[in-house]
């Protein structure tokens, strides 16, 4: 494994379709080098407002969709379908009407309760690895996927159940920040003024769940004027 890319290069967008536009172009980019380097493309999804708009204009644009493999950062344990969880919206905005074929998207078995569905999980990320690019928003309290701050995980974990969450649902699945930051390419989508607190904190170099990610190669923040401190846009 080459040295990890922590220092994040920060990208100023005018508004979150800007943002959205960005990662589209970038994760087309990066699953066509992938796939002419390795055979294939390895995506981990983020849910969100944000990535929802990536999805759909990834819905709208040509790709060679039959050697893409899809997984998830985080879930909700919610039943199967509910319409709560990351993999129905990522379903509905994009992969159903994809030509990914359905045994290469790989979603969190999250309807099983949060330890056996990580147990469950596991295995697959640790195959999977390193991944192509990874996706991945920012909350308000600066928590990326379902690492929130102030828990503290077993080291070593490939996923993480996750019970108590500060929102809702209590009961949740995550990947690691060890798995998540094992690929060659990271895309943090921030949008909104209601996360400027937190940018402004990440930036002061505050111990948030978020700082902690890093990437294989390249680690990008796509960020949009609201959420961003406008000293560094300028």
């Amino acid at each position: 494994m080459s040295h990890p890319e922590a220092n994040p290069d920060w990208q100023y967008l005018p508004d979150a379709d800007g943002v959205a536009a960005a990662a589209t172009a970038l994760i087309l980019s990066a699953a066509d080098a992938a796939i002419s380097a390795r055979g294939e493309f390895r995506l981990v999804l983020a849910g969100g407002s944000t990535p929802v708009k990536v999805y759909r204009q990834l819905a709208a644009s040509p790709a060679d969709w039959s050697h893409w493999h899809i997984y998830f950062g985080d879930e909700r344990c919610l039943p199967a379908a509910d319409a709560g969880r990351n993999s129905t919206m990522a379903a509905a905005a994009w992969l159903d009407q994809s030509g990914i074929p359905q045994q290469n998207v790989h979603p969190i078995p999250a309807e099983l309760g949060a330890k056996a569905a990580a147990q469950r999980y596991a295995p697959l990320i640790a195959t999977a690895r390193p991944f192509d690019m990874v996706l991945l928003g920012m909350g308000e309290d600066g928590h990326t996927a379902s690492l929130f701050p102030g828990r503290v995980h077993p080291a070593g974990e490939q996923v993480h159940s996750v019970s108590g969450a500060p929102k809702p649902p209590p009961e949740r699945v995550s990947l690691s920040r060890e798995a998540l930051s094992d690929s060659r390419d990271v895309l943090i989508l921030i949008a909104g003024s209601g996360k400027r607190q937190a940018v402004q904190r990440w930036r002061a170099g505050e111990d948030l769940p978020v700082a902690h990610i890093t990437a294989r190669d390249h680690l990008r923040v796509l960020i949009d004027r609201a959420a961003g401190d406008t000293a560094a846009v300028d």
